[in-house]
C-alpha cells in the first residue's frame, strides 16, 4: 500500500482577497474601538486637549499595523 501524501493547498486569488479585505475591516475596527475608549475617557476626565483620544488612536494605529504585518507574513507562507 502506498502512503497518501497530503495535498498541497492551492492559494486561490478569491481566498487571498477575502483575507485581505478582512484585514482592512479588522484594522478599521481596532482603530475605531480605541478612539471610542479614548473619547469616553476624555469625557470622564476632561482636559483642554483630548489626550486620551489621541493616545488611544495612536495605540490602535500601531496595534493594527502590527496585526496587519503579522497576518501578511502568515499569508505569504
Amino acid at each position: 500500500m502506498k502512503e497518501q501524501k497530503p495535498k498541497e493547498e492551492k492559494k486561490s486569488p478569491l481566498k487571498n482577497w477575502a483575507k485581505l479585505s478582512g484585514i482592512a475591516f479588522q484594522m478599521g475596527a481596532t482603530i475605531f474601538v480605541c478612539a471610542w475608549i479614548g473619547k469616553k475617557l476624555d469625557e470622564k476626565y476632561p482636559h483642554e486637549t483630548s489626550w486620551f483620544t489621541l493616545g488611544f488612536v495612536l495605540f490602535g494605529l500601531l496595534a493594527s499595523i502590527y496585526l496587519v504585518l503579522r497576518q501578511l507574513k502568515d499569508l505569504n507562507n
